[in-house]
């Protein structure tokens, strides 16, 4: 009888670097911690590093192994003018075999990864707005976007994003919470979705949309 391997999630099982100056620790569930954790789950990983510390929630079923040291005849990383062994993560869970537990093994690995970018380097977006008299502003911790509407629409920046506008039609969004970034960029963009038939609208990041012509008479 043939017994076939157990899959492995693919994102999972690889191990994930540290870099220098940044820490990570798996912490019991606080209130001041954490709030509206699933229910079940009583501790999370905390991620700190030279830019802010992140925290998130831990499945019961996720293990972590920090922080592992590489091999003594790996190569050493440099903390100013002292050298400092390469630390990695591993993230594995209870039972590969069960499609829960395989979700969630890469979700959280992948999670885990976008934290310590987050910390160590942050996220940059960049907005484009795109029209005839389109433009935008930062008041008050608020930005202000003319997009064709009959009326100014104001859209608030949320905890941990900062807002750059070097120019009218560009905003430049920066943080350490990559979903936090990306859903501001989302609330901008829905007021304006690009259309394809004359390219105006609100371009996150690298997005273009294929021209289409209009139905001819």
């Amino acid at each position: 009888m043939h017994i076939s391997p157990v899959a492995l999630s693919k994102v999972g099982k690889q191990l994930l670097r540290l870099p220098v100056g940044v820490t990570i620790a798996r912490q019991p569930l606080s209130k001041t911690l954490l709030t509206n954790v699933p229910l079940g789950v009583k501790s999370a990983v905390v991620v700190s590093g030279a830019l802010g510390t992140l925290a998130m929630p831990v499945a019961p079923c996720v293990s972590l192994e920090l922080p592992l040291l590489a091999k003594k005849d790996a190569t050493d990383e440099k903390k100013g003018d002292e050298k400092v062994a390469k630390r990695f993560v591993r993230v594995s869970v209870k039972d590969p075999k069960d499609k829960r537990h395989k979700s969630m093994w890469g979700t959280t690995r992948r999670l885990i990864e976008n934290m310590v970018t987050g910390v160590s380097e942050g996220f940059v977006i960049p907005i484009k707005l795109v029209g005839v008299g389109y433009r935008a502003a930062l008041e008050d911790q608020k930005v202000v976007l003319k997009l064709g509407h009959s009326h100014p629409i104001t859209v608030n920046v949320p905890q941990g994003v900062d807002v750059n506008v070097p120019a009218p039609q560009r905003l430049i969004l920066r943080g350490i919470d990559l979903q936090v970034v990306s859903q501001f960029a989302a609330n901008i963009r829905k007021h304006r979705p690009p259309e394809p038939y004359n390219q105006k609208g609100v371009f996150v990041g690298d997005e273009t949309i294929k021209k289409k012509e209009g139905k001819k008479r």
